[in-house]
């Protein structure tokens, strides 16, 4: 898992604190989708996407750089897209919004509008499930409810 090894190379760094490490990655029927790597590759890919729903996976990996303790988890949310057109998926990747994201669509920014239903965390779409995190911080004794 990609967030593994994020949280490792930050770690093998420090003599101490707590690392986060967060990747995300968008599954559909026929594969996995990355970020994509040009205009041409964010065309293919919203293309894909609006033809049936997908899952957005985000793992997240805790890692304690004095002591190596760690905990690592996904969470998952499946989201369907709308129908789009060819100059609507054209005129948003034209906007650079759909570079450097996986699924080629960025849900917290213009995206969402092509977004029909989310079933899960909305959060995890866009890259940081805070449900997941919070559990997390509690396994990790870092979470204080009210400041307490």
């Amino acid at each position: 898992m990609l967030a593994v090894r994020k949280a490792e190379s930050v770690a093998a760094r420090l003599t101490d604190g707590i690392v986060l490490g967060a990747d995300t990655l968008v599954a559909a029927q026929d594969g996995i989708i990355g970020k994509p790597h040009d205009r041409a590759d964010a065309i293919a890919i919203l293309k894909r996407l609006a033809r049936a729903p997908h899952v957005v996976v985000t793992g997240l990996c805790f890692l304690d750089a004095q002591t190596g303790r760690r905990r690592v988890a996904s969470d998952q949310t499946r989201v369907t897209m709308r129908q789009m057109s060819d100059v609507e998926i054209e005129a948003y990747v034209d906007s650079g919004e759909a570079m450097g994201k996986a699924g080629a669509y960025a849900i917290q920014e213009t995206g969402d509008r092509f977004v029909e239903r989310v079933e899960g965390s909305y959060s995890n779409v866009v890259g940081l499930p805070l449900e997941l995190l919070e559990k997390m911080l509690k396994e990790f004794d870092l979470w204080t409810a009210n400041g307490k």
